[in-house]
């Protein structure tokens, strides 16, 4: 298990860039099953997920080759459909939950798609039934082994539908698309989720042929087409991690540019940290955030009452960004209600914040109010454990703001989602230090 020793309290300073979107490339990987041509993807992030599923690719048969540090070109003509019935395949997708997402290409070109059920964060209950629902609106035979936890579709041929979604799931409504795009007739998907991730995924597909309308709305209507080809795709930059950047850089007091964070695609996520007192520049599609030596203070409502920032579907605020939000009002000056709506476990970490100082109030297990110090006291440094990705990242900018050495475990966690974090820390003045 690694551990990252940190020491706090020093001003960082410099640029550092974003890594292609984690949400984005799970999604844009599945999708190259959907043709036996060559599919080239340029700004794949080096991160443990992605990894998984690449490997994951190439043991379902999938031909790959790196063509630089993030360009891959990806070939799905000889794809093994037995590895899905074997003993290692349910080893290897219970690993990652992005797994799911074969589950819709494969039905769609091949009859049959399976998958364990899949792993990831311990963040609290992440229902599958928006994927297989949507599935079986689209005409395909479900089976589930209760024993072995293993889910199963079947379809001689899918046929279009219209279908109104209980939830405007992100994974879900990619896997419905991937397998709309060779149904036969017209699909209509109402409640479909619209963030920018998934409008790449329909730009991607369009380009290989698919027949999508409506990218960026809630409503996607799908013409099935027989076969999709080839096509390049580069991914954005990984929003999720510009708003860690932007939580880093005003908790440390320091002074970042955050560079090609394709601004249009970042939706409200400046104006909620605006919200918090951080001023975030534009300056071309670079982000400047100065350095906040007085600190930073928290807007009210206008009619004075206790500002709240909860999450929702886009373009809402990211859940993912919520433990960021949460960490960086431990030092603003004012006080912020913060609501998870999406999952009950994620605010659990919360604890050793409060075992650090900071001021914290769980209400319950989806709303926590801080009390900031405005920096008067500053966290103190300890000894935790990442439980999931976003918390991880949340409490190594809590220990690079701390007075002291801490030390961070199970940082496979943090790897997860976060390219080469400590080498890009140590870039712009971090001290942290991996060890085994």
């Amino acid at each position: 298990m690694g551990t990252f020793k940190i020491e706090g309290g020093h001003q960082l300073k410099g640029s550092i860039q974003p890594q292609g979107a984690k949400n984005e490339a799970l999604q844009i990987l599945c999708a190259v099953l959907l043709t036996p041509e060559k599919v080239t993807i340029n700004n794949i992030p080096d991160i443990v997920d992605v990894n998984k599923l690449i490997k994951l690719l190439e043991k379902l048969g999938v031909k790959i080759e790196k063509l630089s540090k993030s360009t891959y070109t990806f070939q799905a003509d000889e794809v093994n459909l037995q590895y899905l019935e074997s003993d290692q395949f349910k080893i290897d997708g219970r690993g990652l939950r992005g797994s799911i997402m074969i589950v819709g290409p494969l039905l769609a070109r091949f009859g049959k798609g399976y998958i364990p059920k899949p792993g990831g964060d311990k963040i609290g209950r992440r229902r599958l039934d928006t994927h297989f629902e949507g599935l079986i609106k689209l005409g395909a035979k479900f089976g589930y082994s209760r024993e072995e936890q293993f889910y199963g579709v079947e379809a001689k041929k899918l046929k279009g539908t219209y279908m109104l979604l209980e939830e405007a799931s992100v994974t879900g409504t990619a896997n419905i698309v991937m397998a709309a795009v060779l149904a036969e007739g017209q699909t209509t998907i109402y409640n479909a989720a619209c963030e920018p991730y998934l409008q790449q995924l329909c730009k991607m597909l369009n380009r290989m042929g698919a027949k999508i309308s409506g990218v960026g709305s809630n409503m996607l209507i799908i013409e099935g087409v027989d076969s999709l080809g080839g096509t390049e795709h580069t991914m954005l930059p990984d929003m999720i991690e510009i708003g860690s950047w932007i939580g880093l850089a005003a908790m440390t007091k320091s002074e970042l540019t955050i560079t090609n964070v394709s601004w249009n695609d970042l939706g409200i996520i400046p104006s909620v940290f605006r919200k918090l007192g951080i001023t975030v520049e534009k300056r071309n599609d670079d982000i400047y955030i100065p350095a906040h030596t007085d600190g930073y203070e928290i807007q009210s409502f206008i009619d004075g009452s206790i500002l709240t920032i909860a999450d929702a579907p886009w373009p809402g605020f990211t859940p993912d960004l919520l433990s960021i939000i949460l960490v960086v009002a431990t030092q603003a000056r004012g006080s912020v209600l913060i609501h998870q709506k999406m999952f009950e476990s994620r605010l659990f970490f919360v604890d050793k914040l409060i075992d650090m100082g900071a001021k914290i109030i769980l209400c319950d297990p989806h709303r926590a109010t801080v009390i900031g110090h405005d920096f008067k006291s500053t966290l103190k440094a300890t000894t935790m454990t990442s439980p999931d990705i976003r918390a991880g990242v949340s409490l190594l900018i809590a220990a690079l703001s701390a007075k002291g050495t801490s030390t961070i475990m199970n940082i496979e966690q943090i790897d997860r989602g976060y390219e080469n974090i400590d080498e890009r820390l140590r870039a712009i003045g971090a001290k942290i230090e991996r060890l085994d």
